[in-house]
């Protein structure tokens, strides 16, 4: 490493640590070893990904979340992994907005959708919770819809009579492990985008 680049690498990292938060990105999951690869804790792996390529860990305890600080795209980002389990999401996010004063439109929240394949996503402007307890919580305490979110497939049900709750707390077959990265990979590449106002153009691309 040059001179130049090590120079580079101080100012970023001095930049990361000034300024004002100006989005906060959430990844929704459950803590805890026994939900590592779970259908449900899609959210929490788009996030480590996201977080491995900022440079960064998200280690640090606040908001009732694991959280770090990052630059994507020149805006100053908070992301986010509760650890108020799943059905609780929204203390942690009401609490991180409320401290920062951000307006849900700029949260971004990411999670698992049972009505995608694995391997595709869907970017919204807004909308209900669709069932999803996560965004029920977070919905419900905050009292808006107009979350920003990035809905990753985790595949149907194998018939209508299984259980959901088991479905989604089941880990990823080994075969959709491939899609997965590249759904996340995609997701990564989405939120550059919305973070710098162009979420149409998000969705234009990755939607599928």
């Amino acid at each position: 490493m040059s001179i130049f680049d090590a120079f580079d690498r101080i100012s970023q990292n001095s930049e990361k640590k000034s300024g004002k938060i100006e989005y906060i990105i959430v990844g929704l999951g459950n803590f805890g070893m026994q939900y590592d690869g779970t259908r449900h804790n899609t959210g929490f792996f788009v996030i480590d990904v996201l977080a491995e390529k900022c440079e960064t860990e998200i280690s640090r305890p606040k908001f009732k979340s694991k959280i770090a600080e990052t630059l994507i795209e020149g805006k100053k980002c908070l992301l986010m992994k509760p650890v108020t389990y799943m059905n609780n999401s929204g203390e942690a996010v009401v609490e991180a907005m409320n401290f920062y004063k951000i307006k849900p439109e700029k949260v971004i929240i990411i999670y698992d959708d049972v009505s995608l394949d694995v391997g595709r996503l869907r970017i919204r402007r807004k909308g209900s919770h669709g069932g999803h307890n996560g965004m029920r919580s977070i919905i419900d305490l905050s009292g808006s819809e107009d979350f920003p979110r990035i809905k990753m497939g985790v595949g149907k049900k194998p018939h209508p009579d299984y259980d959901l709750a088991k479905w989604v707390l089941g880990k990823f077959r080994a075969e959709d492990m491939e899609k997965l990265k590249t759904s996340a990979e995609n997701a990564c590449e989405s939120l550059k985008l919305m973070v710098s106002g162009k979420t149409d153009e998000a969705m234009n691309k990755y939607n599928s």
